[in-house]
């Protein structure tokens, strides 16, 4: 299937643009989420984002000939996304909602680590004593900026770490789903997912819904588009070139989420953010190096 697939250094350039599109895409996302959070509920938000990228998606499917039901939906590992799926979109949201977006992003910086380390618990995967050096030195990073025990720590930011493990959870669930569901049919039940978790999260909160303002409607808008752009991007980027020399530009997200955190919310880049940034970034690139090397030895 990827004998098709061009792997010279012009396309290595190209994917790594779609990447690179791909994470600020994403960035974008959360900003114009976060945006719209100031006067709109996380709960309705949740539901009407889901449902904008639902819709696309939905659409995408069917254009391509595909139906919107196959019965592999129901699989156990498709089950095990949906609520993977649940725990991150909602936990997530609720964390660039309630917190500084560049921190929020840091932390989701670790989503490969975790990754790495569930596929050697789940998978079996053999990965060895150097690679679980760099998922613990990427772990401390995490804890080095949230600073528990210190006064600058807030309860609020386990927000964002659960939401990264809810997506390595579904990344992981991704991987084991039936080779028969494609992008679009992924695409599409991830996003009624997000539609389920703002339900829930309705349902417990008891949150009163209201008519969005202009600015907030536009954000939305804004939110769902560059969503459904993020992940076409991404999966242009991952068809396009070698897998290894285009998946280490996913960090560019990084680089985006600070820089629209400090440049529209005034948040400030701190010393452990910047610290706990380097020791995930430097962590996640030699776990990436390290596979590649074990791989090529085999």
């Amino acid at each position: 299937m990827t004998s098709s697939i061009a792997t010279d250094s012009r396309a290595n350039l190209f994917g790594s643009l779609w990447m690179i599109a791909a994470m600020a895409a994403f960035a974008v996302e959360d900003a114009l989420i976060k945006a719209a959070a100031d006067t709109m509920p996380v709960a309705q938000i949740l539901i009407l984002f889901g449902l904008g990228g639902a819709v696309v998606f939905a659409a995408i499917a069917r254009l391509g000939g595909q139906p919107l039901f196959v019965p592999e939906v129901l699989s156990r590992p498709m089950r095990i996304r949906v609520l993977f799926e649940i725990c991150g979109r909602l936990f997530y949201v609720l964390a660039i909602s309630l917190t500084p977006l560049s921190a929020a992003t840091v932390i989701l910086q670790a989503t490969p680590l975790v990754v790495v380390a569930g596929a050697a618990l789940v998978f079996g995967e053999k990965v060895g004593w150097r690679r679980w050096a760099a998922i613990l030195i990427g772990l401390v990073g995490v804890v080095v900026i949230v600073q528990p025990g210190t006064d600058g720590f807030s309860m609020l930011s386990i927000l964002a770490i659960i939401g990264m493990i809810g997506f390595a959870g579904r990344d992981l669930a991704s991987r084991a789903a039936p080779a028969r569901i494609s992008t679009a049919i992924l695409g599409l039940y991830g996003f009624l997912a997000v539609i389920v978790a703002g339900a829930l999260f309705a349902f417990w909160e008891g949150a009163t819904f209201i008519r969005p303002s202009g600015p907030a409607a536009v954000a939305l808008l804004g939110a769902a588009l560059a969503g459904v752009g993020a992940y076409a991007c991404l999966m242009k980027a991952m068809r396009t070139g070698q897998v290894s020399a285009v998946t280490p530009f996913r960090y560019t997200r990084l680089l985006f989420g600070i820089a629209l955190g400090i440049v529209i919310f005034g948040e400030e880049l701190t010393a452990p953010m910047l610290v706990g940034s380097v020791l995930i970034v430097i962590s996640g690139l030699f776990i990436m190096w390290r596979g590649k090397q074990v791989s090529a030895a085999r």
